[in-house]
């Protein structure tokens, strides 16, 4: 029974959806490793869409119309836009950065593991939902997360430079990556919640919208970097 549960799930129209749409987005991501033009018009494009779909948001939460209402809008809205810029540069500057590109490629793939497993495990496992915030996470969801985040840790041990190469060093950050990645997506599930929207956008096939997409990277993405840069 656990079998066809297993791969009745599998097959699921959903989740054949989001496996291609990811592995577009890991080919993307494979090119601007290499090419710094993709990498400048990807990080533009995905920006823009990502501010435009949080102030959707922000539109659908504060309905009212009064002037501190429209005031906070515009603040809410403007500090995003320089929080996407700063994200931004961030990952531009680590990935055009001298010997930087394979720690990019790790702190992107905790982010990608930890939501796939996420995903699966709180599929097939199900059980004890993790907040109220959003119903479809599952504490067993949370801990696949931080297994599959794990995963990488052997394979990237033996191909990171030598001044990274400690194993605890970067299990603790596996971990607190994919820790602030989970928190990132609790917080636009929040949002998501407040606006009354599943999701917040459907450009993304299986995934809805860009900020659906990137909202653990948003957060997870620069903690980790300032991680490996200061405290490693």
């Amino acid at each position: 029974k656990i079998k066809k549960k297993f791969w009745e799930y599998m097959i699921n129209k959903e989740l054949t959806k989001r496996i291609i749409t990811s592995l577009i987005l890991i080919t993307l991501l494979g090119l601007v490793f290499f090419y710094s033009y993709i990498l400048i018009i990807s990080l533009i494009i995905i920006s823009v869409i990502a501010w435009i779909e949080f102030c959707a948001l922000i539109e659908k939460i504060f309905i009212k119309n009064s002037l501190k209402i429209n005031t906070l809008r515009i603040l809410i809205k403007f500090l995003a836009l320089i929080y996407l810029s700063i994200f931004s540069f961030f990952i531009f500057n680590g990935i055009i950065k001298n010997n930087f590109n394979l720690n990019m490629l790790y702190l992107f793939s905790i982010c990608i593991f930890s939501d796939v497993g996420g995903l699966i495990f709180g599929k097939f496992f199900k059980g004890t939902k993790l907040t109220k915030i959003s119903p479809n996470k599952t504490i067993s969801g949370s801990i696949g997360s931080f297994i599959s985040s794990l995963i990488l840790v052997p394979f990237f041990y033996y191909f990171l430079p030598e001044e990274f190469k400690s194993f605890f060093d970067l299990i603790t950050l596996a971990i607190i990556v994919s820790l602030s990645c989970q928190l990132g997506d609790l917080f636009i599930s929040y949002l998501k919640r407040k606006a009354k929207v599943k999701d917040t956008g459907d450009i993304l096939p299986g995934h809805g919208g860009i900020l659906d997409r990137i909202d653990g990277i948003l957060f997870a993405l620069p903690i980790g970097m300032i991680i490996w840069e200061f405290l490693l």
